[in-house]
This record gives C-alpha cells, sequence and structure tokens, in this order.
C-alpha cells in the first residue's frame, strides 16, 4: 500500500460579515428578510479593509510567494457582499475555489421579526441559556451546532479529494459566516463545553480568527493570536492553555486541560485508594 502524505492548509480563518442594516437598525428584520438585510457603507468598508488584512496575513506581508486561498460563504445578502469586497484584495491566480454553503448561515430567528416580540424572546433566552433556547419558528444555537458539525465533514473531504493545488503552495480556507456559526464552528473544532460556549462574545463586523497550524501539524488560535486577545474573546484560562498546548504540539497534555471541568473532586491518588480497597476486600473475603 502506498503511503500518502496528507497535506492539510495552513491556515483556516473564519470572518464574520460587514455591519449591515440590521447591525445599524433592528427595525429592518420587521420588513426584510434575514438572508435579504444587506451590507451598510461602513460594512462594505470594512469588508475591503478585512480582506487587504487577512491577505498580509497569509502572504507574511508580502514576504511568501506560495500560498492559495479558498472561500466559503454563507449564502446571506451580507455574507455574499462581504465576500465581493474581502475579494478585491487577492488576484484571480490566488483564488482556487469559493463555494457557497447553506449550513454556514445565520441562526433561523424566524421569519419577520417584530421588534417588541423579539426583545422579550431574547430577554427569555438569556434566562434559558444561549446554547438550548430555540427561538419559535426558528433554531437554538444547538441546531446551528448540528448542521456546522456535517458542514465540518464535507471540508474534511474537500481538503482531502477535491481542492486540486499545488502541495508546495500554503493553503488557506477562508470561511464568511456570522458570528453565532463562527463560535459553534470553533466550539466543534476544539471540542469546547457547552458551558465554555455560554461564555464566549460574538464576533465584531468584520472581525475574524485565525486558527493556524503549530509545531505539532494541530491547529491552534494561539499562533497568531495572543493571550489577551483570547480572554477578551471570553476564552478561559484552561481553554487558552490547550490553545499554547497544541500550538506547541505539546501532545496528550492538552487532552487533559479540561479534566478538572468534569471531576474537580477526583483525588490524584485515588487509583492507590481504589487498589488499596481491593485488596483489603480480598483480604476479608
Amino acid at each position: 500500500m502506498i503511503n500518502q502524505q496528507k497535506f492539510l492548509p495552513k491556515r483556516i480563518i473564519l470572518v464574520r460579515h460587514g455591519e449591515s442594516a440590521g447591525n445599524l437598525d433592528g427595525s429592518a428584520y420587521t420588513t426584510t428578510p434575514d438572508y435579504k438585510i444587506p451590507l451598510t457603507d461602513e460594512g462594505i468598508s470594512q469588508a475591503k479593509l478585512a480582506g487587504a488584512k487577512m491577505r498580509d496575513v497569509i502572504s507574511d506581508s508580502g514576504k511568501l510567494k506560495n500560498w492559495k486561498v479558498c472561500f466559503y460563504v454563507s449564502p446571506y445578502e451580507r455574507t455574499r457582499s462581504t465576500l465581493r469586497e474581502i475579494g478585491r484584495s487577492f488576484c484571480k491566480k490566488r483564488v482556487i475555489g469559493v463555494k457557497e454553503e447553506c449550513r454556514i448561515r445565520e441562526q433561523d430567528f424566524g421569519n419577520f421579526q417584530i421588534t417588541e416580540r423579539m426583545k422579550i424572546i431574547k430577554e427569555t433566552r438569556e434566562r434559558f441559556g444561549r446554547f438550548f433556547y430555540r427561538f419559535p419558528e426558528g433554531e437554538s444555537a444547538a441546531d446551528v451546532f448540528d448542521r456546522v458539525s456535517s458542514f465540518l465533514e464535507s471540508l474534511w473531504r474537500d481538503i482531502d479529494s477535491r481542492l486540486h493545488y499545488d502541495p508546495c503552495d500554503d493553503l488557506n480556507i477562508i470561511i464568511v459566516s456570522h458570528g453565532l456559526a463562527s463560535r459553534v464552528f470553533l466550539m466543534k473544532w476544539f471540542k469546547w463545553t457547552v458551558e465554555q460556549f455560554e461564555h464566549l462574545n460574538n464576533l465584531n463586523n468584520c472581525e475574524f480568527r485565525v486558527m493556524q497550524l503549530g509545531d505539532g501539524g494541530d491547529y491552534s488560535l494561539a499562533v497568531h493570536h495572543s493571550e489577551e486577545e483570547m480572554l477578551e474573546w471570553g476564552l478561559s484560562p484552561e481553554m487558552i492553555h490547550d490553545q499554547k498546548c497544541r500550538a506547541k504540539g505539546a501532545g496528550i497534555e492538552k487532552s487533559q486541560c479540561y479534566l478538572d471541568g468534569f471531576f474537580d473532586q477526583l483525588n490524584s491518588d485515588s487509583e492507590d485508594v481504589d487498589d488499596e480497597d481491593h485488596a483489603t476486600d480480598k483480604l476479608d473475603s
């Protein structure tokens, strides 16, 4: 059997859309379907700037020559418009693919959103919990998690077989999506718990997160981003420690860092105690 080396993208970048008419004035949702909400002029400017910033990250400010990008985009008007403006920073020879992907769309809040009704609904969500609360006629964050998880499986298949690129080139995947979809993508990828998700802050308009391969071949936010940034996003010290372990290729240590979150009552010598109890049982018998 021929051992084929697996080539991975150097980076996976998650970017939220630019400022939309709905971000500026929530009453827009009462007359315009969510998927048709457009960018504002400020949102267009934000997207152009984000494209230039991402190009600088990918090309190391123009020092690197062998790199390519592939885009995935939510089907909403504001994300497609954001992609168009981001694309101005990339020439055609750098782009190996663009794919519209419905599974990374915005959380469904229902149909037309009446302002006063939505205010009450969102207050209820805060009491119930953001992850499990399902909007009437809409979705919960848990529902979004399920479809984003399905998208991740397809993404890996694309990387394995459908994205044709020179392995000498650094491949960068840019996912133009929404705040919550990006957060649950990270939650799924890094196996964060529901409790950890509840503490995450939303991305600002056209803010992006860079998942980059670390020394051990694992993706990490800590390769590109600082500890201060990750704290601002709502990552706990344990989550940041995990990101640093991934960046350094620290192996098994990273998989142990959430242990206390589940088993804070465990005694470090519990195995020895169990062995002693087991031995006593044998003597008693």
